[in-house]
């Protein structure tokens, strides 16, 4: 099956690129011309061949060059070339023997190419225009041609011609098939494409409904907490004397708290609710893994914490969109941060592994609990007392921008590690 499949390629190019078909078309006849020059004819039927063959090669380059340059008019111009051939090997027998003239044997090529292209009517018909020719010439220039040579040059001729015209006919419908089941298909393809969209887009909507009300939820002990501090505040600056000077600063100092607090829970929803459009470049994943670690390192070291990292130096430069990707990773640090609150460790790291980079955030603190792991990946669940539940969701719609996988494994007293797992090769996205 797979010998065959080189000349399946090329019949189709016969039908599909008329250039093709020229080519092969000249090939066959100038070659054949060629070929029967090899045969001994009589010295008064002797001809130039040499120059015959060159003026026809001459001829066959032009009607390349006609189609090349008009290929709407391809069917005309290999029927006009149909008609100048058929002409040519009728002039040949004339003037070489008649009945007994080698040249005959071109109307097999000629007759079965065409056929292809034009057909398996246009064959048969190509195959009695054949042998009327060879009676002509014979009967012009004998020796005559018998009829039952007439007849088997219809028969030789005419048989295969109509078959291989057939089967082109045939190869031409399921072509034409596939391309209209194909045309139905990318349609098909087209409206679940939109449909899916339409479906996201109703998805994201309810999403973003059910953020608004956890907002709504969550901004309401900040506020209430600044307000109270204000309202404090506001009496111990009405109260005369400086009595109170370090309570009001404590005051002062808990209303920044809870702003600070409300503006990152303020950014992580916007972040969720308009999730940005990616802009790949070529980046380093190993500078970005360095430069977030000197980043994080000094509050890091304040909480008593150390911050390791570990690249791959093979690893090379990455389509990524280095913003969002730092995000993702700091949002992972931020979570280890966490977990461990006082001491311990956490390390970056890179591994090249085939056609896929990985990328780890590992710690030493206590593990995620089974019950805590199935829902770790939900919107909104958490369970710090001031988190949004929105950072690993977050560095996984990252992670899939990327066309890549954010998995995680844990074992209770051994610590916890991330991976972020992306192909060197970005893939296309319709």
């Amino acid at each position: 099956m797979a010998e065959r499949k080189p000349w399946h390629a090329i019949f189709r190019l016969l039908e599909r690129d008329e250039r093709v078909f020229a080519v092969l078309l000249a090939v066959v006849m100038v070659g054949g011309l060629a070929s029967l020059g090899l045969a001994p004819l009589r010295p008064r039927y002797r001809i130039d061949l040499y120059s015959l063959v060159i003026w026809f090669g001459a001829y066959k380059i032009a009607v390349f060059a006609l189609v090349t340059i008009n290929p709407r008019a391809t069917r005309l111009i290999f029927s006009a070339a149909l008609a100048v051939d058929l002409a040519l090997i009728f002039a040949l027998l004339y003037l070489t023997g008649g009945g007994d003239s080698p040249f005959v044997n071109l109307f097999y090529p000629l007759v079965a190419v065409n056929a292809y292209y034009f057909g398996r009517w246009m064959g048969l018909g190509l195959a009695l225009v054949a042998a009327l020719l060879y009676w002509t010439a014979a009967w012009i220039a004998p020796p005559q041609a018998a009829w039952t040579a007439v007849v088997i040059l219809v028969g030789l001729v005419g048989l295969p011609a109509w078959a291989l015209g057939h089967v082109a006919d045939r190869e031409r419908r399921a072509r034409e098939e596939v391309e209209r089941l194909n045309v139905e298909l990318t349609g098909t393809l087209q409206r679940l494409q939109a449909a899916q969209e339409e479906l996201l887009v109703a998805e994201r909507m309810a999403t973003v409904g059910r953020l608004s009300l956890k907002v709504a939820h969550e901004v309401r002990n900040p506020i209430a907490a600044i307000e109270l501090n204000a309202e404090m505040l506001q009496d111990i600056v009405r109260a005369p004397g400086e009595g109170d000077r370090e309570e009001a600063v404590g005051l002062v100092s808990a209303i920044r708290d809870q702003v600070t607090a409300l503006d990152q829970l303020t950014e992580e929803y916007l972040a969720f609710a308009r999730f940005p459009k990616p802009h790949f470049d070529d980046e380093s994943v190993n500078h970005l893994l360095k430069e977030l670690a000197d980043f994080i390192r000094p509050v890091a070291t304040r909480q008593g914490l150390t911050i390791e990292v570990e690249v791959d130096p093979d690893i090379p430069l990455m389509e990524i969109d280095r913003t969002l990707l730092r995000q993702a990773i700091h949002n992972l640090v931020k979570n280890a941060m966490e977990a461990l609150s006082a001491g311990g460790a956490i390390t970056l790291s890179s591994r090249l592994r085939g056609e896929h980079v990985e990328i780890d955030v590992a710690d030493t603190g206590p593990g995620i609990p089974q019950e805590v792991g199935e829902r770790l990946f939900e919107p909104f669940f958490t369970t710090k007392p001031q988190g949004t539940g929105l950072g690993l969701s977050i560095a996984r719609q990252i992670t899939d921008e990327h066309g890549g996988e954010l998995s995680w494994k844990s074992r209770p007293g051994e610590g916890t590690m991330f991976s972020i797992r992306i192909p060197l090769q970005r893939a296309a996205r319709v």
